[in-house]
């Protein structure tokens, strides 16, 4: 069995949890940001759902995703505030007590003084019973992982920092390679080749994506592999199928995980 085969590249949903986001307020950043990790570290992003603080919507919403993907990942609800209720919700979910966590609270107290630790502070340590903390070292209030729910806080720069610990705590898969070919083509005009190559490269993601930049249409192509070799053999074809409408590509690149 080779590596390709003992290391199947798993695959996850990204839960965002919040008004701020539905209403506009907020500007969701956290999608791109851990899409792009997730990829570099051979984990694929299949689904995102962008839901508000509701105990039923975020409970139906975990146990769908839960029992479709390898992994879950939320953002958002875990602060100290009255519409904070992912750690409720997940506790509710999965059937589980939500209790103070000793370790989580023992954090709080270690950053905050003790007049400072508020009763709305100190519900952040209220985590289900059995999950595993995930480090914050920026605020000290942890999120968690329960089954394969890994609950994270919404503010992009903790995120981040609690996202390096969830790393290493899942397994990974080949990194996920892509090129991109952009050219001056309709998709019209390439539709039927672009379909033949894809049939003839069934391991490659093959997509297609018009685009309207400087009053000028074009189209960029984006093949994605774990396979290094593959991916540069059907890129150069793509290249020539281009070539083949007598237009020449305008970019051609290689993202490789950093």
């Amino acid at each position: 069995m080779s590596d390709q085969d003992t290391r199947r590249n798993k695959d996850a949903a990204l839960v965002i949890i919040g008004m701020e986001i539905l209403s506009g307020r907020t500007q969701d950043t956290n999608t791109h940001w851990m899409a792009e990790r997730l990829t570099d570290h051979g984990v694929i992003l299949k689904e995102v759902r962008i839901i508000q603080d509701d105990k039923d919507a975020i409970i139906r919403t975990v146990r769908d995703l839960s029992d479709s993907y390898d992994y879950v990942f939320t953002t958002g609800g875990i602060g100290p505030t009255h519409d904070d209720i992912t750690a409720e919700s997940i506790a509710e979910a999965f059937k589980v007590k939500l209790e103070r966590n000793r370790e989580a609270y023992g954090l709080l107290e270690e950053h905050y003084s003790i007049d400072e630790l508020t009763p709305a502070r100190a519900k952040m340590a209220m985590i289900p019973v059995g999950a595993e903390l995930i480090p914050n070292p920026v605020t000290s209030a942890p999120g968690f992982i329960i089954k394969n729910v890994h609950v994270m806080a919404g503010v992009p720069r903790i995120m981040h920092a609690m996202f390096d610990h969830v790393l290493g705590a899942i397994e990974v898969g080949q990194p996920i390679l892509s090129s991109t070919v952009t050219c001056g083509l309709q998709e019209s005009q390439i539709a039927e080749d672009l379909g033949k190559l894809q049939d003839a490269y069934p391991d490659i993601e093959i997509g297609s994506y018009p685009h309207y930049r400087g009053g000028v249409l074009g189209l960029s192509l984006v093949l994605r592999s774990t396979d290094a070799s593959i991916l540069k053999t059907a890129t150069d074809e793509l290249v020539e199928l281009i070539r083949k409408f007598g237009d020449e590509p305008k970019a051609l690149t290689m993202r490789m995980p950093n």
